[in-house]
């Protein structure tokens, strides 16, 4: 038997492997790289394989840059005001808090943050936050925030729990964010937040819930960040401190990765002459911040609530055109006034919870507009 073999047709072999339930490859088919992950390995996170923890994983293709993506992941100090009331932050007469680092929180709940960085080098570095907290940015994208919640804080997920067990553990929470460039002005995010606490939550709640939030938290800043990437685009990624203002402890971690990209990545992603490093253009707000193609139809439980739900949304048109078409049908003689009362107002119900159920799927699986004027 005589066989063919066509180069086109050869299909390129990566040096790969699994970790933490993730595929990671070595982006480059050289033979010198064959043995690679013997020497360099992905960042392990032992929090995502123990079984203590909750796991639960979420991805979003991002329309900016990898840079914008992963600076913006690591800076707390944006979250009372990008995120105003979406996020949990730290209340206004917070004595825990303010009264260790002296401080008072603002109208939205911000106080001043202590960050420092430590080790800097070409595998990345770790930062600490004073009261309690560390960072570690394992380069070249994932970053790894871990702090222990307090007694008062944890409370609530173990007396719901209902164990004593679980209140006498250390709470632990961990945020881990994989920021993966996909091409210039774009990028995607993979995050899991492990905690060892409230796990029942996780079991109870399907995952799609879970997402409705975090995709609105990403959503609330996600046109700010667009238009800052191009600010950064038009003075140069290696002149970037000449389009923002980064004057307090609280952006020491972001300058952090400033500095780590200029030094060791040369103040942006290196496309290997794949793009030429020009931004897209804008498209329009709704396809920006478009949810479905970057969200839903890659997420298993997002996709099954969404056509499950749209199933719903048909049932109840076609109750409510039934119920009429029966009463139309039935002879006046035979159905009371009551009984017609009950079957309009429930053809009522049903095609008004139609409208509504419509509504909901496409503010949750489409689009979700974001205006901080109105907040």
């Amino acid at each position: 038997m005589q066989f063919h073999t066509f180069k086109k047709a050869f299909a390129a072999v990566y040096p790969s492997t699994v970790q933490n339930g993730i595929v990671w490859f070595w982006p480059n088919t050289d033979p010198q790289y064959k043995d690679i992950l013997m020497k360099k390995k992905p960042p392990y996170i032992p929090e995502i394989d123990d079984p203590s923890f909750t796991k639960s994983i979420g991805n979003r293709d991002i329309p900016y840059g990898y840079e914008v993506l992963i600076e913006n992941l690591m800076d707390p100090a944006h979250v009372p005001y990008a995120h105003y009331r979406i996020m949990q932050t730290p209340q206004r007469k917070s004595k825990e808090i303010c009264t260790l680092i002296e401080c008072k929180a603002d109208r939205e709940g911000g106080i001043p943050l202590d960050l420092s960085v430590e080790k800097l080098n070409t595998d990345g570095f770790i930062a600490k936050r004073e009261p309690g907290g560390v960072n570690t940015f394992y380069a070249p994208c994932v970053f790894y925030s871990s702090f222990t919640l307090s007694p008062k804080q944890g409370n609530g997920a173990a007396s719901s729990a209902g164990t004593k067990k679980e209140s006498s553990i250390q709470k632990r929470m961990v945020l881990v964010f994989i920021c993966i460039p996909v091409s210039p002005g774009k990028s995607r995010l993979i995050w899991t937040f492990p905690r060892n606490f409230g796990v029942w939550i996780d079991k109870v709640v399907p995952r799609w819930m879970f997402h409705i939030g975090q995709n609105l938290i990403l959503d609330s800043d996600l046109y700010l960040l667009h238009v800052e990437e191009r600010k950064i685009a038009d003075v140069g990624p290696t002149q970037w401190q000449k389009a923002c203002f980064v004057p307090t402890k609280s952006d020491a971690v972001v300058v952090g990765f400033r500095k780590w990209l200029n030094k060791y990545a040369g103040g942006q992603v290196d496309w290997r002459g794949k793009f030429s490093g020009a931004l897209p253009p804008t498209p329009p707000r709704e396809q920006l911040m478009d949810r479905y193609w970057t969200h839903v139809v890659n997420c298993s439980s997002c996709n099954a609530a969404y056509k499950g739900l749209n199933v719903l949304e048909v049932v109840l048109q076609v109750i409510s055109i039934s119920l009429i078409g029966i009463l139309a049908a039935a002879k006046q003689s035979m159905t009371s006034i009551v009984v017609k009362t009950a079957m309009v107002s429930m053809a009522v119900l049903c095609f008004a919870a139609s409208k509504w159920l419509a509504h909901f799927i496409y503010k949750i699986f489409h689009y979700h507009d974001y205006n901080h004027a109105f907040i």
